[in-house]
């Protein structure tokens, strides 16, 4: 199992526009799809990595409970399935069903929101405030598969309930370990490891 850190994007900079299809919904959904959130949750996840397997459960609940405090959570799958078919967007459904995600699941088939974003690992998070500039990047929380550290999400309900209350989000951000998206061959992008 790959470790790859997170690029921690320069906080500051504002989120990258995409139009990218939800296999779930059948719909084309965009940051504009949005009015009057609060803030964007922006999360590259997929189906098989253990990483975001570990901590799924809780990041549905996080969906739930902050997509209804006003937050747009977002979450993208950018992986090869050529190479990894367990990603596809058929699988993708089954997934969003099966764990309660609320929240759209789209299909990043050219690979272009997750290079726009600086995207490198699953599961890596985004938190944008409404004017759509980045707050926070980084970790879920402390867990890892095979740690005993309980998965809270406590590191992004952080930043996200600091984002809802108007107050300074710690700019001492961990960033976020996982298994490295999987590119399509010939299609890494430069910042990548």
């Amino acid at each position: 199992m790959a470790r790859t850190p997170s690029t921690m994007l320069e906080l500051g900079t504002a989120a990258p526009a995409f139009r990218l299809p939800d296999p779930v919904s059948g719909k084309t959904i965009a940051l504009d799809d949005f009015p009057g959130a609060k803030g964007f949750v922006i999360a590259f996840i997929c189906n098989h990595c253990p990483f975001v397997q570990l901590i799924r459960h809780e990041f549905a609940r996080f969906g739930r409970e902050y997509s209804n405090q006003g937050l747009a959570v977002i979450a993208v799958n950018s992986n090869d399935v050529a190479s990894h078919p367990e990603d596809a967007p058929d699988r993708m459904q089954d997934e969003a069903r099966r764990f309660g995600y609320n929240f759209p699941y789209l299909f990043d088939e050219d690979q272009a929101t997750a290079k726009a974003y600086r995207a490198a690992c699953t599961p890596d998070f985004f938190l944008f405030d409404a004017d759509r500039k980045l707050v926070y990047r980084g970790q879920f929380d402390d867990s890892r598969p095979g740690s005993d550290v309980p998965v809270t999400g406590r590191d992004l309900r952080a930043a996200a309930d600091a984002l809802l209350a108007g107050h300074p989000i710690d700019a001492d951000q961990k960033p976020s370990l996982g298994c490295n998206i999987k590119w399509k061959p010939g299609n890494e992008p430069d910042y990548y490891g």
